[in-house]
Order: structure tokens, then sequence, then C-alpha cells
């Protein structure tokens, strides 16, 4: 088991992002087509955050032209180009799935002010 934690702990990204649930974030993601590679922003709200260390993933959800996109990013993928906080949200859950059936000013989440 110490040798699975050291190869873990080894493979973290060392500059990893501080993001909490409820953050407004802009990821950027190494997109391969063909033989290159581009830079695809996708910004919205971390819904969720899930397991630690070398596995931990993260949930964006924004809207998109009125339909609800999500996605899952690996916190320490290399396809992980950047991790950008552009707000930080003030809530009082873990997980925000109840935002999945508000709509408009309902879906809204306040911005913490430090």
């Amino acid at each position: 088991m110490d040798a699975l934690q050291l190869i873990s702990n080894s493979s973290l990204k060392e500059n990893a992002p501080v993001i909490e649930v409820g953050d407004t974030v802009k990821v950027n993601v190494r997109i391969k087509e063909g033989e290159k590679y581009r830079i695809q922003a996708f910004e919205g709200t971390v819904i969720a955050k899930k397991h630690g260390g070398i596995s931990e993933t993260f949930t964006v959800r924004r809207l998109s032209h009125g339909c609800g996109v999500e996605r899952v990013f690996p916190l320490h993928s290399p396809a992980v180009d950047s991790v950008e906080v552009i707000r930080h949200g003030k809530v009082r859950r873990s997980k925000l799935y109840y935002i999945r059936g508000r709509v408009g000013k309902a879906a809204k989440i306040k911005e913490q002010i430090k």
C-alpha cells in the first residue's frame, strides 16, 4: 500500500488549483484533432468534487443555448491544461445537484466576499 501511495503522490500536479464547490471556473482542456492539439475552454460552476489524491475529479456545469451541460474533469489529468477560478461562491452544501432542477435566478450562487 505504501508503494501505491508513493506512486500516486509523485504523479500529483504540484500546481494543482485550489477549487471549491460553488466556484465559477474556466477549465482549459487540450483536445487532439488529428496530429494537432488545441485548447478548448469550458466555463461553468463547480457542482461537485469527488474522491481525493490522484483520482480526484470535479464536475462543472454550465448552460449552453438553454440546455444544461456537465463535464467531469480529473484534476490531475494531463488533458486539463489549466483551471482558472473566476469567482468564489458561497454555498453550504458539498454537492450542488439541486441546481440541475432550477432555472434563471433560482440557479444563481451568491459570491463569497473575502
